[in-house]
């Protein structure tokens, strides 16, 4: 019998064929960084904002004008607009959009007004009506991934785009996984999970911190071995903000019919890449984080020729072995939050993710930059002189000083929200601004770091 989920995508069928509304353009912002674009291709159409973003955005084109996003990326009057499309708390500083960020405002409506009209008739309005239209949101996330359609499952979170890789390969025991000892640890408890229940055996490489590229590939090609079957890798490390070399990686372990697992839940929509410039076979991500997506949202990329061979993480139909959306496959779906990705998703083209990245690498350098000048006893953990090593995310640490308690005080006397970070490897204070994040947020964050250095104590 064929699933709910593979019904209504038939009944989008018609939906999918009709004709779209024209393109959002938005002055010299539309399209801008767009992955179709940086390859030559057709920009999608994407739904239109609600006024207040709307207007926002053609301000901020207005003060843009023509200038590059590295000379917009500490420019306050333009991003002062961007920031007037966030219903940010401003009483409090938040520096943990690693965690999840606050969506914009004609998003979260978006979200509701769906919601809403779900809960008016749900087994007509969501089923019927408002699931059929994950179809066009699937197309538009895989045009900007630079994926087929036929490749992006959308998921409710990286946890689970990752869990189903991960639980999905078809593993023997005594065969071998490699991971490092930064991976996400929700995704390492996972794997043990496959130890302890299967007999697989799960290597974990270290590497230095900051690390370069090429020490990194020789962790893992060190790690090797006949029975290397998968290494599972994050594509930034949400523990110091490393981009790690994906693409060395994969072209190291193809050849050897090993299987390359991405974890990107801290990359999508953080800086510009697509699956190509990666060459992997599987990304999961989250939406909440970087797209601006409502909680809850996420991806799962799998290469058209490996979806067969991935199992889901809840059962599908067998003739739906090759569908991508045996991936969704787990019962009644947070509708209103999936279609409301197309909104996110327009804003951040409109942005454009060269200007988002530039201005996320301006505000970790200004507070970075700032502790470092004032103090030696303060080291920063993440790569800040190569654009492509690192992005938003930044981690410190201060001699003398307990990341728990510095981070406790900032909280508690300073309203800043930060994430201290205790690893066995070492320990510190991970920092991650956003778009909405002013420079005068992060000047306080600095000057309250610089003054609990000075003082030597935390009161």
């Amino acid at each position: 019998m064929p699933s709910r989920r593979r019904f209504l995508t038939t009944l989008a069928g018609a939906a999918a064929a009709a004709p779209v509304a024209a393109p959002l353009t938005v002055g010299p912002l539309a399209g801008v960084g767009h992955a179709a674009g940086r390859a030559g291709g057709t920009r999608a159409p994407v739904p239109p904002f609600a006024d207040g973003a709307g207007h926002a955005l053609a301000r901020a084109a207005a003060v843009a004008g023509a200038r590059s996003a590295e000379q917009l990326a500490g420019d306050e009057d333009y991003w002062g607009e961007i920031q007037r499309a966030f219903d940010a708390d401003r009483t409090m500083i938040n520096l943990n959009n690693g965690g999840v960020s606050p969506t914009p405002t004609h998003v979260l409506e978006a979200m509701i007004r769906d919601l809403r009209f779900s809960n008016e008739l749900p087994v007509e309005h969501m089923w019927k009506v408002l699931e059929p239209r994950i179809e066009s949101v699937r197309r538009e996330l895989a045009l900007d991934f630079g994926c087929d359609p036929e490749e992006m499952a959308i998921v409710r979170n990286a946890s689970e785009a990752n869990e189903t890789m991960i639980l999905g390969l078809d593993l023997a025991r005594g065969d071998e996984v490699i991971v490092t000892t930064q991976n996400y640890g929700r995704m390492l408890t996972t794997w043990d999970q496959r130890v302890r229940r299967e007999g697989i055996v799960v290597k974990a490489v270290r590497f230095d911190v900051p690390s370069t590229d090429d020490h990194v590939v020789e962790r893992f090609r060190a790690a090797i071995g006949p029975r290397t079957r998968a290494i599972e890798v994050t594509h930034i490390t949400n523990l110091t903000g490393q981009v790690l070399p994906v693409r060395r990686l994969v072209e190291l372990a193809r050849p050897l019919g090993i299987a390359v697992l991405v974890d990107g839940a801290h990359a999508y929509a953080h800086f510009p890449f697509t699956r190509d410039d990666l060459g992997c076979d599987y990304y999961g991500t989250s939406l909440h984080k970087w797209l601006l997506a409502p909680v809850g949202t996420g991806f799962l990329s799998v290469r058209r020729e490996r979806i067969p061979g991935l199992w889901p993480l809840m059962a599908a139909p067998k003739e739906m072995t090759g569908d991508i959306r045996k991936y969704e496959e787990i019962g009644t779906h947070p509708a209103a939050n999936h279609n409301a990705v197309a909104a996110a998703l327009a804003f951040h083209r409109a942005i454009g993710v060269e200007r988002k990245a530039a201005r996320l690498r301006w505000l970790r350098d200004r507070w970075a930059r700032t502790l470092l000048a004032e103090s030696d006893r303060v080291r920063v953990l993440t790569p800040l002189d190569d654009p492509a090593r690192a992005g938003a995310i930044g981690f410190f640490a201060v001699d003398g000083l307990d990341p728990v308690k510095l981070g406790d005080w900032l909280l508690a006397r300073h309203r800043i929200v930060t994430t201290p970070i205790v690893h066995a490897e070492f320990s510190g204070i991970r920092v991650t601004p956003n778009v909405y994040t002013t420079r005068d947020e992060v000047d306080r964050f600095a000057g309250m770091v610089l003054d609990a250095v000075r003082k030597g104590r935390i009161s």
